[in-house]
């Protein structure tokens, strides 16, 4: 753990094992992180939170300056952990430290970020609205990013003043460890970072703790509705983006080349629209992808993050064959070459056609290398593909591939996704704009959003102050009393 500027051993009794996904090997044990321990954090942000919060923007502008140095240079090093412990592609992890590491150069410039609003509403008299912090506030972060998403709430919670107790996955600690020992190393004073660790227990004590004002969670609709649920009814500020069903419109006019470069590359979620004719080199595409060791030179997709993932990955493919669909690219039961990966937990390129809406395959977050291709009867046009788009329960993002402004423009319009990309596989917004998904993909409605201005409000709240200040005169007013509401003439 990370506790009072210092590593530390924990003195719990419970475990969870970290493997590493390519191999199966366990390569550390995280705990699940006692309550005396989680006390301990709490009580040392909570003590930190009377002085950081007085601490100037300059400071910790400076503090951020030295932290975003000092990510660059363990880049390599934080992309490392990543691989090992959650699988994904060396390139992949680095790029995940990028998206991060975005967010923390941005948190940089704010000082222009953070002003309030002065208005002289009378004569001798003023109003001013500013920014102030939360206290203690928490960041519960997925498997899946986990060096992006721990780089996101250190950046946005600190430099706007709180103190922060973050709770890596348990499956994948070592990346937001390495933070704080940079963070740390860039002069970050006692109890404004913590690093706790654990499961279901962990989770209820922070939604419980009095002293603690606000989460942010990322993660599945089931633990996100319930994080809302009892952490609102705590009275605490919850930020959480949840599941999504993440869509691709192709169209007769795209560039082909482009396009499909794009899709196979992202090889998640659904692709919708009349892309029939492509599916062939979609297929060839798929086949090209080379699946191994997130450490070896060509590999395109590394493992799954556990065995539990493989199974319920692969049971999905069998769903839709159960279903009716049909598997071009079956991806089950893969094993790369190397006696070192025979244990893995891979799973291949996957490519799925006639998919219809009421199948397990199309309403489930699949989380593996498979795309699947909805029946194309049931989208011959534009606006059958965005009305198809729009019954889905989840809006957190969704692509359109075209050369025409015209559908593009209809598109982005009536889309009800809250992330639009066109011609772009993935649309994540830069770090100085929030991350807009909407309906089932982001609980309690939309405003609490990642990044940007929303990020910012998410952790800090408005105060309002009106003064009134006159020069004394030598005489004293008759009336007054005071006892009438003020008049601003």
């Amino acid at each position: 753990m990370f506790l009072n500027n210092n590593f530390r051993s924990s003195r719990a009794s419970n475990f969870y094992d970290v493997h590493d996904p390519a191999t199966n090997y366990v390569i550390t044990r995280t705990p699940q992180s006692t309550t005396q321990e989680l006390e301990e954090a709490v009580k040392s942000a909570a003590e930190a939170f009377k002085s950081w919060r007085t601490t100037s923007l300059l400071h910790r502008q400076q503090f951020m300056f030295r932290f975003v140095a000092l990510v660059r240079e363990n880049w390599d090093r934080l992309a490392s952990v990543t691989t090992l412990e959650q699988g994904k592609t060396l390139g992949d992890a680095r790029g995940d430290v990028l998206r991060g590491l975005q967010v923390a150069e941005q948190a940089c410039g704010i000082t222009t970020q953070l002003s309030g609003k002065v208005l002289q509403v009378s004569k001798d008299m003023e109003t001013r609205s500013y920014r102030i912090p939360l206290g203690v506030v928490t960041s519960i972060c997925p498997f899946n990013f986990p060096a992006m998403i721990p780089l996101w709430s250190i950046a946005n919670a600190i430099v706007t003043g709180n103190t922060l107790i973050l709770k890596p996955s348990e499956r994948t600690p070592g990346a937001a460890l390495v933070l704080a020992e940079l963070a740390k190393q860039a002069g970050l004073p006692t109890g404004v970072l913590s690093i706790v660790h654990g499961g279901v227990p962990t989770v209820d004590f922070i939604l419980d703790h009095s002293e603690i004002k606000a989460i942010s969670f990322i993660g599945g609709n089931k633990a996100g509705e319930y994080i809302y649920a009892r952490g609102s009814a705590n009275g605490k500020r919850i930020q959480a983006n949840l599941g999504a069903k993440n869509h691709a419109t192709l169209l007769p006019d795209a560039d082909a080349s482009h396009a499909l470069g794009a899709i196979s590359g992202a090889s998640f979620g659904a692709a919708v629209g009349n892309a029939k004719d492509w599916l062939t080199e979609i297929v060839d595409r798929a086949r090209q992808l080379t699946v191994s060791g997130g450490f070896e030179t060509g590999t395109d997709i590394g493992p799954v993050i556990s065995r539990d993932a493989q199974k319920r990955i692969e049971d999905l493919i069998q769903s839709t064959q159960d279903e009716g669909a049909t598997i071009l690219v079956d991806g089950r039961g893969y094993k790369p070459p190397g006696e070192q990966f025979k244990d893995g937990y891979f799973v291949g390129p996957t490519v799925i056609t006639n998919v219809r809406p009421e199948m397990q395959c199309y309403k489930e977050e699949i989380f593996g290398p498979v795309l699947i291709h909805i029946d194309p009867t049931l989208t011959p046009d534009l606006d059958s593909a965005i009305n198809f788009i729009n019954a889905n329960p989840y809006g957190n993002g969704t692509a359109i591939f075209t050369s025409s402004g015209v559908n593009a423009t209809y598109f982005q319009d009536q889309i009800e996704a809250g992330t639009v990309g066109v011609n772009v596989p993935i649309p994540v917004p830069l770090p100085m704009l929030s991350f807009t998904g909407n309906k089932k993909s982001i609980v309690g409605g939309g405003g609490r959003y990642f990044l940007g201005e929303a990020g910012l409000d998410f952790y800090t709240q408005t105060k309002t102050v009106t003064s009134f200040w006159r020069r004394p005169t030598k005489e004293v007013q008759k009336d007054s009393k005071g006892v009438e509401m003020p008049v601003h003439t």
